[in-house]
């Protein structure tokens, strides 16, 4: 992906090196409120919980970085973030007839606090529609190399992308209707609407992959398959069984590593967001 030398985005908090509002003893608190109210706005944040409902641990020094690898994070989140700026302003004029309003995105190290509940290194990068902020530690991207086997710069962005996308999705107003979906169903119903709720946010961080070569000429030969190896590692198939735990497809929440990967390719080949109604797919 070229990145380097290229304007970032405004709309970075930085709370690295001190800034933040600590989580402190309340951490595993504040993970349950981040589920609860994940859950009513319709963004997923149950994969914070284990299958006991304990709260998940990290994974010790497996996502640190050192000081200049952190700094390098920083500055590529602060592109990638500046280019869906340009991207989604220009789909919504075009596609969606409405202006883009732009949201913020919180760098972190540690802990830190948000309104949807305490954040750490655990419960990894997420979307809060309270205050319509994305939240990253930056450490995520090397837990993602050495944890998943994760590589290149564009599976990095395509996570930045893929958080950007519930706030797309929160502007128009999908979450607040999976909420209503939701409301009236069990765990296992539930569980299927915040599956397509995550294979959108694919659907639509190809989308953006698309408009980000087309108007920006961001992508190099093997970033495609960057972000598709990426999909790929992180469904919840793949991650429970790496776990070593047999796939149970009605506790999914995020999609199967095809459908991410499908979703993902979807949304680059058609650059169009209607492609993206996984509500209104008989199949995903």
């Amino acid at each position: 992906m070229r990145w380097q030398g290229r304007k970032g985005s405004s709309n970075i908090e930085d709370r690295r090196g001190g800034k933040a509002a600590r989580a402190g003893g309340g951490a595993g608190l504040g993970i349950l409120l981040i589920v609860l109210v994940g859950w009513l706005f319709g963004v997923d944040a149950s994969f914070l919980l284990n299958q006991d409902n304990t709260v998940a641990t990290s994974t010790g020094n497996v996502g640190a970085l050192d000081a200049g690898e952190e700094e390098a994070a920083a500055q590529f989140v602060s592109v990638v973030l500046a280019d869906t700026e340009t991207v989604w302003s220009d789909i919504f004029d075009e596609q969606v007839g409405r202006p883009y309003e732009e949201p913020i995105l919180v760098l972190f190290s540690g802990v830190t606090q948000s309104p949807c509940g305490g954040a750490s290194g655990a419960t990894g990068p997420f979307y809060c529609p309270v205050d319509q902020k994305a939240y990253l530690d930056t450490a995520f991207f090397a837990q993602m190399r050495r944890q998943f086997g994760v590589k290149g710069d564009f599976a990095a962005a395509y996570v930045v992308a893929h958080e950007i996308a519930h706030h797309v999705q929160n502007q128009l107003g999908i979450l607040g209707q999976a909420h209503r979906l939701r409301s009236q169903m069990g765990q296992a119903e539930s569980n299927q609407i915040s599956v397509r709720i995550e294979l959108q946010a694919d659907c639509y961080s190809g989308v953006w992959a698309r408009a980000a070569q087309s108007l920006l000429g961001t992508l190099e030969p093997g970033d495609l398959e960057e972000a598709l190896y990426a999909a790929k590692a992180i469904g919840d198939d793949a991650i429970q069984r790496q776990s070593g735990r047999v796939p149970r497809p009605h506790t999914f929440t995020h999609g199967t590593s095809e459908q991410r990967m499908r979703w993902f390719s979807t949304g680059y080949q058609t650059g169009d967001v209607r492609a993206c109604d996984t509500f209104g797919a008989n199949s995903l």
